[in-house]
């Protein structure tokens, strides 16, 4: 508010507003209402002065302090207190906003906040921990009883609790100059609420036949309602100088009261302390209120956004009605209009034929345990497209531990499930492709040794019969020198597609390179083997060339049984040994190995 001004400058400014503001406030309270021992019911500068600390900077307490010291002491000598008795309940005075200060520096970290209902407390205790301690000063150095310590106790405090709390907003408001945003319409409204509190306490207090001192509350209530804690603040100012000064000049129900002036300015304190322990925190709770609606709205918008990203909505069973709800996200994974009329039952039906009884066996079973649960399957559409879903549950309790509900969500997965599909398609293909030998199509030289290992494990560990048979083409060299390497390609191709057609449904053929083959032949006996291999070099003998190839092609097999072996390279090499054999006896022969 200050910070453009010299520090000089500042401090002048600051001791004269301070002093200006106090001398004024305490005459005016000197000379209009008054309980025992000379003080007024309220007193307005203890509060003015604690809002001029809480709003200037540190550098600027002690030209204020002595303006409010100066000021003081010049009001309580002109109301007619001596000297001495003035500077004592100036010192008093001072001594009280020093301690409210220092104690709301203590217990609030940032700036004192009247909108946040933690910070409204610390300053009531701030200000009856000062209001306490300056009536223990004052009565110390001016004498007094017990009458007079609480007599200044409840005025200084309610001074502090009504008028710090109006003056801080308001002077924040226009330094703010969130004034500017606020339209015509509400700043009418908020003065024709003021004036309406105004008149009903003024027809309230006076007049003493009708005890209504209830209507100005329900007017600061409204205030506090429609204009928050700024017209809570206000509005207890208001009701608070109408009040006092009414009742200082005799008018009102409090006033025709048949007590005591003490008793009355202390019944006229009850009642304003009352309606500000009412409204101040009410106006604080219903601005927590307020943002916490604004923050679940921003987060449900947020919700909202992210189901619809991520194609997720949420549906709750109620297990006492047996009703369901839907969330618009829900809707739309069902192709269904948003609130469209929906029951547990015609929910199930939205599920494919095989999954509704499914869905519906997880939701009892999810009842009876109360376990969360995790169902995936696929729904139907009313344009009959069926898309892929996964939903999530759970149980809602009671607090008696019965089940009341399930609460869950839906998401769809349908292009999840279609590229993981087209991955695991993309896998089995690759994978093919790297167990499969290109020219010919049967498995290549990797894959049938590792069909071999399994084909060995499963012979070692069950004793199921095994044999492998080596079979390579005669003469190969000699078709490719006389026919070129295309015809030979053709040969190698022909020969493993006969050979693949020869055998079982259970035994495999491979390419082991060139014009080398393997065959696999499981739950086959000597005899059994040598029957299917010997099939194979006939199948491959009969069949005719190409006109551009040899008429005629044959093989040679070696053939090993399963002997115990302990690795594939074992059973290999008597096959090949066998087939060595096979050769060297004039090819086109099968020889078993010994």
């Amino acid at each position: 508010m200050t910070r453009s001004l010299p520090p000089r400058v500042e401090a002048v400014f600051w001791l004269l507003t301070t002093a200006l503001g106090y001398y004024l406030l305490a005459s005016l309270s000197l000379h209009a209402t008054k309980g025992a021992d000379n003080i007024a019911a309220i007193w307005p500068p203890s509060g003015y002065f604690l809002a001029l600390l809480l709003m200037m900077p540190a550098r600027a307490y002690v030209p204020s302090f002595v303006g409010m010291i100066a000021a003081s002491v010049a009001a309580n000598m002109m109301g007619g207190s001596p000297l001495w008795l003035s500077a004592a309940f100036s010192l008093a005075n001072g001594c009280e906003a020093a301690i409210a200060l220092w104690v709301l520096r203590r217990r609030e970290a940032g700036e004192l906040s009247f909108m946040v209902p933690r910070s409204v407390g610390n300053f009531c205790i701030a200000a009856l921990t000062a209001s306490a301690a300056s009536a223990a000063i004052a009565w110390a150095l001016a004498g007094g009883g017990v009458d007079f310590f609480f007599s200044w106790l409840t005025t200084v405090g309610l001074g502090m609790l009504i008028v710090t709390p109006p003056i801080v907003m308001l002077a924040r408001l226009i330094q703010s100059k969130a004034l500017r945003k606020v339209s015509t319409a509400m700043k009418v409204e908020a003065a024709a609420m003021l004036l309406v509190g105004a008149s009903l306490t003024i027809l309230s207090f006076s007049q003493s036949q009708f005890p209504v001192t209830f209507v100005p509350c329900v007017a600061v209530v409204a205030a506090a309602y429609r204009l928050g804690p700024v017209g809570a603040a206000v509005g207890m100012l208001v009701v608070a100088i109408i009040s006092s000064l009414l009742t200082g000049q005799g008018y009102g129900p409090i006033a025709g009261i048949d007590a005591t002036l003490k008793t009355k300015v202390f019944f006229l304190q009850f009642y304003l302390l009352t309606l500000l322990g009412t409204v101040l925190p009410l106006a604080a709770l219903l601005v927590v209120r307020q943002r916490l609606s604004k923050r679940l709205e921003q987060s449900n918008r947020w919700l909202l956004q992210a189901e619809a990203a991520a194609l997720v909505g949420h549906w709750r069973v109620d297990l006492i009605r047996w009703t369901i709800q839907w969330s618009d996200q829900a809707y739309r994974i069902h192709g269904l209009e948003p609130d469209t009329p929906m029951t547990v039952e015609s929910s199930l039906t939205c599920y494919m034929p095989e999954d509704a009884s499914r869905m519906r066996a997880t939701l009892e079973q999810a009842i009876a345990t109360g376990a969360p649960f995790q169902f995936q399957g696929q729904i139907i559409r009313p344009d009959d497209e069926v898309r892929d879903i996964v939903s999530h549950g759970s149980i809602e309790r009671s607090r008696s531990g019965k089940p009341v509900g399930i609460f869950g969500t839906i998401q769809d997965i349908t292009q999840t499930v279609e590229n993981a599909r087209m991955l695991e398609d993309a896998r089995t293909t690759a994978e093919n492709a790297a167990n499969t030998d290109m020219l010919t199509g049967l498995p290549n030289r990797r894959h049938t040794l590792a069909f071999l290992e399994r084909a060995l494990v499963g012979a070692r560990e069950n004793g199921a019969p095994l044999a492998v048979a080596i079979f390579d083409i005669d003469h190969f060299k000699r078709i490719n020198d006389n026919y070129g390497h295309a015809v030979g390609d053709i040969v190698i191709r022909r020969v493993g597609q006969r050979a693949k057609a020869s055998l079982r449904e259970e035994d495999m053929v491979g390419r082991f390179g060139g014009e080398e083959f393997v065959c696999v032949l499981q739950r086959s006996s000597a005899q059994a083997a040598e029957i299917v291999a010997e099939r194979v070099r006939k199948a491959i003998e009969a069949q005719h060339g190409s006109d551009e190839g040899p008429t005629q092609v044959t093989v040679s097999i070696g053939l090993a049984v399963y002997g115990g072996e302990t690795s594939i390279e074992e059973l290999l090499q008597r096959a090949d040994e066998a087939l060595y054999r096979a050769k060297h006896d004039g090819r086109n022969r099968l020889r078993m190995a010994a």
